[in-house]
């Protein structure tokens, strides 16, 4: 496997720094972490080097620099196809994509309302119906990657692939905002939530002492 390096923001907040590092953690390509903590000082300084416009994540494969999240899954698919980054079957593997471009590019009201805060579990936040919409739009993707893709095992698409990781963050915001699932819902939930590579971030995400005010929105 080649030398990969992955430069991420702070594991209690950054959504988009998870979800390749969770995808490289299942599919085993090693790899080195650098966290950049934002909103400090020197933020922007550490970021310039890497041409994303001072954003995580960056992958870095030799001289190649390749910014923003899905790119960088779909970059590691396609670099390393042994570890199947998208189902093998092409119309699973068409909705995969079109699951997690859905992710990459919509639910502003879910992000906004549902910070991820790996540190905090939330209760009794009245959700706007633009937020409580995008979680009944999560719900019916997830069935219907499970009902029509998923019987051969526990993810979305049977085997763990991108789709998984674009969710991931998604699952830390539920499980901490409280939003309750059920049936099948809830044991994908479960599935996610008790992984050992999210647990390991999350856990990391526990320890950190930055606090970025923008994302502590709820006393």
């Amino acid at each position: 496997m080649a030398e990969l390096k992955l430069i991420i923001g702070n594991k209690n907040y950054s959504s988009w720094s998870l979800r390749p590092w969770i995808f490289m953690k299942h599919k085993g390509l090693r790899f080195e972490e650098e966290r950049v903590p934002l909103f400090e000082a020197d933020t922007d300084e550490r970021l310039a080097p890497y041409f994303s416009d001072f954003k995580v994540p960056v992958l870095l494969d030799g001289e190649l620099l390749v910014w923003d999240s899905l790119a960088i899954l779909e970059y590691l698919a396609d670099r390393f196809p042994e570890v199947g980054g998208w189902p093998a079957d092409r119309s699973a593997r068409a909705v995969a994509r079109s699951v997690s471009a859905e992710m990459h590019s919509s639910f502003n009201a879910l992000r906004s309302e549902m910070p991820m805060n790996c540190r905090r579990t939330f209760s009794g936040i009245n959700f706007s119906e633009a937020a409580l919409k995008d979680v009944a739009r999560v719900e019916v993707l997830w069935l219907h990657c499970q009902k029509t893709y998923g019987q051969a095992g526990p993810w979305l698409f049977g085997d763990y692939s991108v789709a998984d990781a674009m969710f991931a963050p998604v699952v830390i915001r539920f499980a901490g905002y409280g939003i309750q699932l059920s049936g099948l819902l809830q044991s994908y939930l479960d599935t996610v939530l008790t992984d050992q590579h999210l647990q390991q971030w999350i856990a990391a995400g526990k320890a950190e002492k930055e606090r970025i005010a923008e994302d502590e929105i709820y006393p």
